[in-house]
């Protein structure tokens, strides 16, 4: 694609970087068959290719945001799906971070909009807040049919009761037998309070691997990030960063595991977002070159003896952010079948479920009908139970409407315990 950015734009780092991802697409379309908004759609401007088009000319132009390439913009998943499928090697990520970093800096949006992007931002990420806002929920359920579509949204989403809350404070957990090497667990923030029987799930797999394990608490800065708050987003994820060197240098690491692909997508990230900060990028290029997806690493120090063999039919879905995002496809299935389970592919299985991080409470249409299209595809393999490596998938894909959701890490700790 041909571009027409100024010297002077071309001096801001990040123009300069969405340049060069704009000057690689050659329109060939072959991302508007992998997207799930124009699946469903079909409209041009909801496809990668439209998408990119819409953020050239506001770039390029060096205009604020318009109304019509927020609205396609916003509609945008970040499943990354167009990533994998495009032959030239757009790097559509980041162009998009940067087209909402732009939005977020020059568009007014309208007050209901912005209060509802500000409740998330300020709650989400921070486990006590997020924990009295789903204690509130639960009492606001009843009037649930009253409400404004998006605050139903967040009201079906929240569960009908919370798991016990868990200690947030570093721990160390010795390895069972020779310690083989030494892991920091991101506990992170919404999953903590969600679904900590997973990180609880991780420790005891890993530790069984030979790992021993230290917990590491803090939001990764994938919400904020993801909705353009870049100053919030680096903020979060500098703390984090921080407090994986000091463990680093302090007790040593050999790797920084996830068991949100989400959360471990994003600090595998962290080189390109601290690029041009001279005191951080070293670290972060260091600390994102040792991440690892629970399941990635597992894979890598050998699943440990079966003792207990699964028996079930489960359908795996994989997350987006760890199918597309960081390319992990194999490892979960050859793990949970190893560990004597029947895994049944999913139809359709690179379409999004809607889930997206924030997505499904902001664009709540949208995300109804890719969980809709999703549930239909799980229920066609005749499974027990559906699998998933993403902490949003599952809550995504709960209900009383929908097979019992396990993550990866829960069936592999049952299989070894």
């Amino acid at each position: 694609m041909q571009t027409r950015f100024t010297a002077a734009q071309l001096a801001d780092p990040d123009t300069a970087a969405s340049e060069r991802i704009l000057r690689k697409c050659v329109h060939c379309g072959f991302c508007t068959a992998t997207c799930p908004t124009y699946v469903l759609l079909g409209d041009e401007l909801d496809s990668p290719r439209g998408r990119i088009v819409l953020i050239k000319d506001m770039l390029e132009g060096g205009r604020p945001a318009t109304p019509e390439v927020v609205r396609h913009v916003d509609r945008c998943l970040s499943c990354l799906a167009c990533v994998t499928t495009c032959p030239s090697g757009v790097d559509y990520r980041h162009l998009v971070d940067h087209a909402r970093t732009h939005i977020e800096r020059t568009y007014a949006r309208p007050p209901a909009d912005r209060a509802i992007r500000a409740f998330i931002a300020a709650v989400l990420p921070h486990p006590k807040r997020l924990r009295l806002a789903l204690r509130a929920a639960r009492l606001a359920k009843p009037i649930a049919p009253l409400l404004p579509r998006r605050l139903r949204a967040m009201l079906r989403l929240a569960p009908p009761r919370l798991p016990p809350q868990q200690r947030l404070r570093r721990e160390v957990h010795a390895a069972q037998g020779p310690r083989r090497l030494r892991v920091a667990l991101l506990t992170g923030c919404a999953q903590a309070v969600l679904t900590p029987s997973t990180h609880a799930a991780s420790v005891r797999l890993l530790t069984r691997a030979g790992a021993e394990v230290v917990t590491i608490g803090g939001c990764c800065g994938a919400l904020t990030h993801h909705m353009g708050r870049e100053p919030q987003g680096k903020a979060f994820a500098a703390e984090l960063l921080r407090s994986l060197v000091a463990e680093r240098d302090g007790h040593g690491l050999d790797a920084v595991v996830s068991d949100a692909s989400g959360c471990g997508m994003h600090v595998k990230d962290y080189g390109w977002q601290f690029r041009e900060d001279a005191a951080l990028a070293r670290d972060a290029d260091d600390i994102a070159a040792r991440t690892r997806d629970v399941a990635e690493l597992v894979a890598e120090l050998g699943l440990p003896p079966v003792r207990r063999p699964g028996g079930l039919v489960v359908a795996y879905h994989a997350a987006c952010s760890l199918q597309h995002g960081q390319r992990i496809l194999a490892a979960p299935r050859e793990l949970l079948t190893q560990a004597g389970y029947d895994v049944r592919d999913i139809a359709e299985g690179h379409l999004c479920c809607g889930s997206a991080g924030t997505y499904n409470l902001l664009q709540p249409a949208i995300a109804s009908q890719l969980r809709d299209r999703k549930l239909a595809n799980i229920r066609a393999t005749g499974a027990e139970a559906l699998v998933t490596g993403n902490v949003g998938c599952a809550m995504q894909l709960a209900g009383p409407d929908a097979l019992p959701v396990f993550h990866t890490v829960e069936l592999l700790d049952r299989a070894t315990s």
